[in-house]
């Protein structure tokens, strides 16, 4: 069991709870990004760094996730190919992503898109709030007393 974070665009406190979440139980979190990150020097926590280009993080998560890894990310196709490879998916609001909601959460971003692109709708996400954040400390809690260690 290992977690894989989408890092590019990751919410610092989103990173902060997740090291503190690796240095508690031990769990292997590596973060993919194409820039380098500051993060601490614990054993369980890894930095993948990968060259700059569209996906291109998103296709190494692909190629290294296992079965029963989670995925951290806000990236909707990346989590449609993680969930095709058996991997589970959270974003930083703590949404759970399933082979049950991926389609219509894919429906949705491509008609946002087309929105956008149609000058209808603009912006972007609200910015992370305390209640997302406790949601996701509360997701990720839940998904690691599942998927203990050993």
């Amino acid at each position: 069991m290992a977690i894989w974070v989408d890092a590019d665009a990751c919410p610092v406190v989103i990173r902060e709870i997740l090291i503190r979440a690796s240095q508690r139980t031990g769990v292997e979190v590596t973060f993919v990004a194409n820039q380098r990150l500051a993060l601490p020097s614990i054993p369980s926590v890894k930095m993948l760094q990968v060259m700059a280009g569209f996906d291109v993080a998103d296709n190494e998560i692909v190629q290294r996730v296992s079965p029963n890894d989670l995925v951290i990310t806000n990236d909707i196709p990346l989590a449609a190919e993680v969930i095709e490879k058996s991997g589970m998916v959270v974003s930083h609001r703590g949404e759970k992503f399933t082979p049950n909601n991926i389609r219509a959460r894919l429906n949705m971003r491509d008609f946002m898109e087309t929105m956008r692109a149609s000058g209808e709708h603009g912006g972007g996400p609200p910015a992370l709030s305390q209640a997302d954040r406790q949601m996701f400390a509360k997701v990720l809690d839940g998904y690691l007393a599942k998927n203990p260690l050993g």
